[in-house]
């Protein structure tokens, strides 16, 4: 990218025109179909490609003020925003919410639950393949997508009990140098498709499949992923292995489906060991090491040779040896963990009820924190030194037709 390059410029890497062009033409389609069957309405005016990118401009906005309601810019109080509210009145802006669509309807081959966001979320992976190549450790998890802490610790117990469980979970491969999310995959919870939970017999095996599809283009690449107890187990990393994907996993006996390890090594002896010191089995490549440090953790990898020496710097107790797979384990699980402190609070704030707009957010926020990685690693970042706020701040501008008006320091 250009030094010259905006915050639209890189976010358009994941979400280009003829995207918003297609939900332009949804969101009129199903418009006029909703209109023939409930009635005319008399308010409502076909929407155009610059209304829609001030329409995501403005919920896009409550990742910056953490805004529960979008709406507020139009009102007098803490969170309203004059210059914005100038571009759309509030009216305009609830009736293309009313309507808003990326697939207006089913066509009669879909079966798939999430059928009317399943298309941006293609186009959205398109974007990520193509503009980031990912380093070689990588880090299967759920982000943090949960209720604000903020809305939490001052709403009422009427506005919680209010509130609709969320009907999906959100698994993501990540990049752990950069915090990238190179893959997304949403798992529904209700459903009777062949990955709805009533098909599957238990947690580890709906976290394995999870794993598969955030691996499926994995193959062949020499990545070293590292899972947490739900994902770690034997088969699964051997079935990875078979693909030239190396793994590096936590594993819990209550959590981790733990088929075909050896019980002696996951139960704990009578007296402990000395902090530090671990114990190793070995098939083939795969290790299995547990390593003791004021509790016993057990680690599965074949990304890491066992005899391999690290060390697990602590700042009270010092230096505590470890095997290198297991400082590796905590390096990048940590990094992983800052990510999601900085980033996570620049979620879209703006909480619909239905699970498809939710799933659309939440991806939509995930572009926004992509397209900011990229921006820091190219020459534009020397050229202006945005924080992520200033530039969600800047995006949202841009896509409101603000260009000259620059983000508060």
């Amino acid at each position: 990218m250009p030094p010259s390059a905006s915050a639209m410029d890189f976010f358009q890497l994941f979400v280009p025109d003829n995207v918003l062009k297609n939900m332009v033409v949804q969101t009129n389609l199903y418009a006029k179909k909703f209109q023939e069957r409930f009635g005319s309405d008399g308010a409502w005016v076909d929407v155009t490609l610059p209304e829609m990118k001030a329409f995501l401009g403005y919920v896009i906005s409550t990742s910056t003020s953490h805004c529960e309601s979008v709406l507020s810019i139009w009102s007098g109080g803490f969170y309203s925003n004059r210059s914005l509210a100038l571009v759309m009145s509030q009216a305009r802006f609830e009736k293309i919410l009313k309507y808003f669509h990326v697939v207006a309807f089913r066509s009669s081959q879909t079966t798939h639950g999430l059928y009317k966001v399943q298309p941006f979320l293609d186009s959205l992976q398109s974007g990520f393949d193509s503009a980031f190549r990912p380093s070689q450790t990588q880090v299967l998890h759920e982000p943090l997508i949960d209720e604000d802490p903020v809305f939490i610790a001052t709403c009422t117990e009427r506005e919680l009990r209010k509130r609709k469980k969320r009907k999906f979970s959100l698994w993501v491969r990540q990049c752990s140098s950069t915090g990238f999310i190179i893959q997304i995959y949403v798992h529904l919870k209700e459903g009777s498709g062949p990955d709805g939970l009533d098909a599957l017999k238990n947690k580890p095996q709906l976290h394995s499949m999870v794993a598969r599809s955030l691996c499926r283009n994995a193959a062949g690449k020499n990545y070293i992923i590292f899972t947490g107890p739900s994902i770690t187990s034997l088969t699964l990393f051997e079935e990875f292995e078979k693909q030239g994907i190396y793994c590096c996993g936590l594993l819990s006996s209550r959590k981790s489906d733990c088929t075909g390890l050896p019980p002696s090594m996951l139960s704990s002896p009578a007296t402990p060991p000395a902090r530090g010191q671990h114990s190793i089995r070995m098939k083939g490549s795969m290790s299995l090491i547990c390593w003791y440090n004021k509790g016993h953790f057990r680690f599965l990898t074949n990304a890491y040779s066992p005899v391999q020496q690290g060390v697990i710097i602590k700042r009270r107790s010092g230096e505590i040896p470890c095997p290198l797979a297991v400082e590796a384990f905590a390096a990048h699980l940590s990094y992983i963990c800052k990510y999601d402190d900085k980033y996570s609070k620049y979620f879209i704030s703006h909480k619909p009820n239905k699970t498809w707009q939710q799933v659309f957010w939440f991806a939509v926020s995930i572009a926004v924190n992509n397209a900011y990685i990229l921006y820091k690693m190219s020459d534009a970042y020397h050229v202006k030194r945005y924080s992520r706020a200033q530039f969600g701040e800047r995006l949202v501008q841009e896509l409101l037709g603000l260009e000259d008006t620059s983000p508060s320091l």
